[in-house]
């Protein structure tokens, strides 16, 4: 048997006494055979952020272990970060969505602006970049198997090919079911479906910061409250 997670974040990576990671919750998980590649699902389930997108929008492929793989790369992503992929204030609009904006950067050989660090630093972090944009691919066909990103991560920088650009228009339709959410209010869950119903992510970024609008006490709580819900949103099965 296997083990689909469907919930791979950093709130469920812990840490041991030796600070070797644990994975965590597996509330969401689902035992599946090694004989089955594609799983059967009544509804998407995950957290908004990390939930891979064949879980949500027909026509991408059938939902598989590389669900997880997608997450996996949208986390070691905010490592290198050290922030949220999706962050409405950022003091740029260009960083707001932060797998974008280091893409375009690496890509086109810039600067990635994180801060003091070591030139062994700067491998290890191209080379996590390259590998989480390998997992986030938009197709899961597109995806390597966990066993081929450890390999990338342990491998020479210089071997690893950029992939293309995981951010592509998505399909609306829905494959599941996507449910309204207990931790939501009414006006956040509007909010929510207008930005699940964006095309791409720039324009659900756009989205996000034309909700914010108000005064500046009103937007500070927004954010918080939205922080709040999108960290502890699950979507559940029926």
């Amino acid at each position: 048997m296997q083990i689909l997670h469907f919930d791979i974040k950093p709130h469920n990576i812990l840490l041991d006494e030796n600070f070797n990671p644990k994975v965590s919750d597996f509330g969401l998980a689902k035992l599946y055979s090694v004989d089955d590649n594609i799983v059967s699902l009544t509804a998407a389930r995950g957290t908004i952020g990390y939930i891979a997108p064949e879980l949500v929008y027909k026509n991408l492929g059938g939902i598989s272990f590389k669900a997880d793989v997608y997450s996996f790369g949208m986390l070691v992503l905010e490592m290198v970060g050290r922030r949220k992929n999706l962050n409405a204030f950022a003091d740029r609009t260009s960083q707001i969505y932060f797998p974008s904006w280091i893409y375009d950067r690496l890509d086109q050989g810039e600067d990635m602006e994180l801060g003091d660090i070591s030139d062994d630093e700067k491998v290890m972090i191209r080379k996590m970049i390259i590998t989480s944009f390998w997992c986030i691919q938009l197709l899961p066909s597109d995806r390597p198997s966990m066993n081929k990103v450890l390999k990338m991560l342990e491998s020479n920088v210089e071997l690893l090919e950029m992939p293309p650009k995981p951010f592509h228009q998505l399909p609306l339709e829905t494959s599941t079911e996507v449910h309204n959410y207990e931790n939501f209010n009414d006006e956040e869950n509007v909010i929510f479906t207008r930005i699940m119903t964006c095309e791409t992510p720039n324009q659900a970024s756009d989205r996000l910061k034309e909700e914010f609008k108000g005064t500046e006490r009103t937007r500070q709580q927004q954010l918080l409250n939205l922080r709040r819900d999108f960290e502890n949103l699950k979507m559940k099965e029926e």
